[in-house]
């Protein structure tokens, strides 16, 4: 915590400061804070990290530590505006923005208000990563069939794409507040379905209401509250939504972490999100329709009526409504220029003009690139994945989950520092190959540690009499060469019983019962149904964060910002959601897909087909994504009439440099 602070200090007086010297001490504190209050001698010492009432305290100053951090990275960070592409957003921006909310707390708590909805879009698609292990342990049907596993994580992403497309509609034709209220129903709904789910079934029913929940809110928060809020200070109060998803998100594994000894565990962990999703209903039952929306609709006497509730000058309230007159002339004329047809007739138009097609190759293939690198798969999965890696505790999954995933907030930073900088291009192409690299180390880990795992004892097998063995070991002809790993993929009837002495010594095979397991942990051993006890553990997590690292600045933040920026500004809307359905249908593929492919592939061959798809996804960016860095609207159009030719264009630099010489 020190050291944020002393970050902070100095990046107040000087912003350029949060240099490479700094972030990595903001990364070193942290982790060592963990390890060090979690017990890492322990963990040398072939033991599960232990989980005392001090975990608390640890994670949430790390919690606090990130959260600092992020408001420092949108104080003097760059924005993305709703309409305009990316801006900058300097201190000035926020001074202001904070002297006029003192001003008019109105504009505050409409904006937190609205902002409640990235709280429960970053809440909802981080719980289930936590309260899937939990899930696993009550029904056992989940445990035992992955594709179970993997519907109750995908119908939620499923659910989005849906919500999405629906919100956009909702918000044009009933309003954004509206869309709001239904979103909040939706998440409510959702919340107390899946709180009180007998069955596995309900739990995908209640998925999917969430996931509508999230779809529309994901369309409509920021849109609210950028139309419903001074011009001067729109970039700040648009950037508390992407503040709150993130806070949503760390709060869903703290508030998991929290519940583990509480009875009913995922049940309180799924539905803890309808409280934020009351709340906001009940505020946004007092706050007014977006004055831009009213004004389309021809409802300009309820329009300017908010808008002197938001401008305190006259003066301000007539600006604005130019404004706004001149925005909706201008909107019309675009929506005539593209036609009265249909979305699919609006897609042809755009498809058919060689700009925006070119422009959608670059903007599709950057989406797709940052779903298929399996980025989702650390999002939705990482407790499984860290159990995957070897350790079995559902406490110290989650711990060290927490941590993973602070990282990605910590890397939003340095692209925050540098993006603008180096480039747009530049940036994604050094991310994808730390991306390629992590998941290829990451491969070989798995499978070192896949191949050193415990042996299987037939003694340990039927110390707990001869029922309890697994009947895929009692069968199978070669058993005296099996391990832990040939025990688990044997059958998902099969778990691996560590041995009590010391868990890296041979085990015993046992039939994945309640009872057996109850015996196995009633003395004292631990019980692996994922991955296998392995002193490759804790590097498989160390690069699993290097991962989210070298993703984040990069392939986490700029392919949004190129698509703000690639399309012509009459194919904004029409680009930017077509890239986004992209985005949305491929973390469902990748979502639905994880864990039956590590299944069939093993963790070492998942991740290698994902360094696989990496590359491809390198390639392609190399080909056909441009560098849009400083360029104006007009200069990216020039540049895809004539095509994108990346060998040509450092010809031409070169050319260009030896003229000059």
């Amino acid at each position: 915590m020190v050291v944020i602070l002393i970050v902070l200090r100095d990046a107040h007086q000087t912003p350029k400061s949060l240099s490479f010297f700094h972030l990595p001490l903001v990364m070193v504190n942290f982790l060592l804070a963990a390890y060090l209050e979690l017990g890492v001698v322990e963990l040398i010492c072939h033991q599960e990290i232990p989980l005392g009432p001090s975990v608390f305290p640890v994670f949430s100053s790390l919690f606090w530590g990130l959260f600092l951090v992020y408001i420092f990275h949108q104080l003097i960070g760059y924005r993305k505006e709703m309409e305009g592409g990316v801006s900058k957003a300097d201190r000035t921006e926020f001074t202001e923005c904070w002297r006029t909310s003192w001003k008019t707390p109105y504009i505050m708590r409409l904006s937190l208000s609205a902002g409640i909805g990235g709280l429960l879009f970053g809440y909802d698609t981080g719980v289930i990563s936590g309260a899937l292990l939990y899930i696993r342990d009550d029904f056992p049907s989940v445990d035992k069939k992955t594709w179970l596993q993997e519907t109750i994580v995908s119908m939620a992403v499923a659910g989005a794409i849906i919500g999405a497309a629906v919100g956009g509609w909702m918000n044009d034709r009933f309003g954004r507040k509206k869309a709001i209220l239904v979103a909040d129903f939706l998440f409510f709904v959702g919340a107390i379905v899946m709180a009180m789910a007998p069955t596995p079934w309900v739990i995908i029913i209640g998925r999917i209401f969430v996931g509508l929940g999230v779809g529309m809110a994901s369309m409509t928060a920021p849109l609210y509250i950028s139309e419903a809020s001074p011009a001067r200070i729109r970039g700040a109060l648009v950037s508390t939504n992407g503040l709150l998803i993130t806070g949503g998100q760390f709060l869903s594994y703290l508030i998991n972490l929290a519940f583990t000894k509480a009875p009913g565990t995922w049940r309180w962990m799924l539905g803890v999100a309808g409280v934020p999703a009351v709340v906001q209903f009940v505020l946004m039952l007092s706050l007014p329709e977006s004055p831009r929306w009213l004004y389309r609709k021809n409802k300009i006497d309820e329009a300017t009526a908010i808008l002197e509730r938001i401008y305190p000058s006259p003066d301000h309230v007539k600006e604005e409504l130019e404004a706004l007159r001149q925005s909706v002339e201008t909107e019309k004329a675009d929506e005539a220029s593209l036609g009265d047809g249909s979305i699919f007739m609006k897609v042809r138009n755009a498809w058919g003009n060689d700009v925006v097609r070119r422009g959608l190759y670059a903007g599709i293939t950057v989406q797709v690139a940052q779903q298929f690198v399996g980025i989702n798969t650390v999002m939705y999965y990482s407790p499984t994945i860290v159990q995957l890696a070897g350790f079995a505790s559902n406490k110290t999954a989650l711990a060290l989950s927490l941590i993973t995933s602070g990282l990605n907030a910590v890397g939003s930073i340095v692209s925050m520092l540098f993006v603008d900088r180096y480039g747009r291009r530049r940036m994604m192409l050094i991310s994808m190959i730390g991306i390629i690299v992590c998941l290829i180390v990451l491969s070989i880990m798995f499978f070192a540690a896949a191949a050193h795992a415990p042996t299987i004892s037939r003694y340990e097998s039927t110390h707990f009499g001869g029922n309890s063995t697994c009947s895929s070991y009692v069968a199978a002809p070669d058993a005296s060469s099996w391990n832990c790993m040939s025990c688990l993929k044997a059958s998902s009837d099969c778990a691996f019983c560590a041995n009590g002495d010391n868990k890296y010594h041979p085990g015993a095979c046992l039939s994945a019962t309640k009872e057996i397991k109850t015996a196995c942990k009633a003395q004292h051993r631990m019980w692996y149904t994922n991955g296998c006890p392995s002193k490759f553990g804790i590097l498989a997590v160390l690069l699993l964060g290097l991962y989210i690292i070298s993703y984040s600045p990069g392939m986490g933040t700029v392919p949004w910002i190129v698509n703000s920026e690639i399309y012509p500004l009459r194919y904004r809307g029409i680009g930017g959601g077509m890239a986004a359905v992209s985005n949305w249908c491929s973390n469902l593929v990748v979502s639905e897909s994880f864990l039956s492919l590590t299944e069939a592939l093993g963790s070492a061959g998942t991740f290698l087909l994902f360094a696989g798809f990496s590359f491809i996804g390198l390639i392609a960016i190399f080909w056909l994504v441009p560098e849009t860095k400083g360029l104006p609207i007009e200069e990216v159009e020039k540049m895809l009439e004539k095509g994108f030719n990346p060998i040509k264009k450092k010809k031409m630099k070169s050319s260009e440099n030896g003229g000059s010489a």
